[in-house]
């Protein structure tokens, strides 16, 4: 069995060991493929899922007399599982410094938004910013550790990927756009306008095991907001943030906050693409047996 260099995640030594199993064509080798597949989501989606974990823990069972405040248990909690996962080597430091990024693009759109009163956290802390707990930063930084971590868990490769000068414009368009619309007409349709145009031919080529998968971007990036429109449902249901619907009691995001996300998805992309390679699929893409595995893990 190939070697994994010494530098790389633990999780990247088991999934070596997994993607060379000899499959046998048939549903079998289908069926395999789909476990890879939700094992690795499973895997890329860590640091989020213990987070949502520990809002709706916390929710349910944290004592009201604790003295310390419960977001800022969630903050240390959240600021431990950071640590361990470095110390564990359970990400590389190219995710930490993705998520880094997050902490800082994320924590200047709350200060902003809490602002403006797009919405409130709720209870009190003594760890925080302004208006906004320091644990608010660590949703970002979910949002990053989960696209760093799925991009090279399942080794990205891209076709039709327009000029990446264009992507950068782009998001710092719809970055500003966040911050402008308070104030200015929201341009948000010619975001996504602008969006189809520059990635409607795009495809994005994934390996679940031997061989590259392919879909639309434009469909992976809605598929991914969609998932976080659920979990904004968790921890809105666990008191993590309130809209101003749902001060008077807890009801259902509305979808149309999926669009928000799907634009928060392009520049979670783009700031990832800044530390991971813009990569053309593979020639040999449909013979696996020409594949080798261990070449993407890094």
């Amino acid at each position: 069995m190939k070697r994994v260099p010494a530098d790389q995640t633990r999780f990247a030594r088991i999934r070596l060991v997994l993607e060379q199993a000899a499959v046998a064509p048939g549903w079998r080798g289908l069926l395999f493929e789909c476990l890879m597949f939700g094992f690795k989501q499973g895997w890329a989606c860590l640091f989020g899922a213990l987070i949502l974990a520990l809002l709706l823990g916390t929710h349910f069972f944290y004592p009201a007399s604790a003295p310390l405040h419960r977001y800022d248990f969630l903050t240390l909690c959240a600021l431990a599982i950071q640590i361990g996962m470095i110390a564990f080597r359970l990400e590389t430091w190219r995710e930490v410094a993705v998520i880094g990024i997050f902490h800082v693009v994320g924590t200047v759109m709350e200060l902003f938004k809490t602002a403006a009163g797009s919405w409130v956290y709720p209870e009190a802390s003594l760890l925080h910013i302004g208006a906004v707990p320091l644990f608010s930063g660590f949703m970002y930084a979910a949002v990053g550790s989960y696209i760093a971590r799925v991009w090279r868990i399942f080794d990205f490769r891209f076709s039709g990927y327009p000029p990446r000068w264009t992507s950068f414009v782009l998001a710092i368009a719809i970055y500003i756009n966040f911050f402008a619309h308070h104030w200015l007409p929201d341009v948000r349709l010619a975001l996504f306008a602008i969006t189809a145009l520059l990635f409607g031919r795009c495809q994005i080529w994934f390996r679940p095991l031997h061989r590259h998968r392919v879909m639309p971007l434009l469909l992976g990036w809605f598929l991914v907001a969609l998932f976080i429109w659920f979990a904004e449902n968790i921890a809105t249901f666990a008191n993590a943030w309130n809209y101003p619907d749902q001060a008077a009691g807890w009801r259902m995001v509305s979808p149309m906050k999926m669009a928000a996300w799907y634009l928060l998805m392009i520049i979670s992309f783009v700031l990832v693409s800044l530390v991971s390679p813009i990569r053309r699929p593979p020639l040999s893409y449909r013979d696996p047996t020409s594949y080798d595995a261990s070449a993407t893990l890094r």
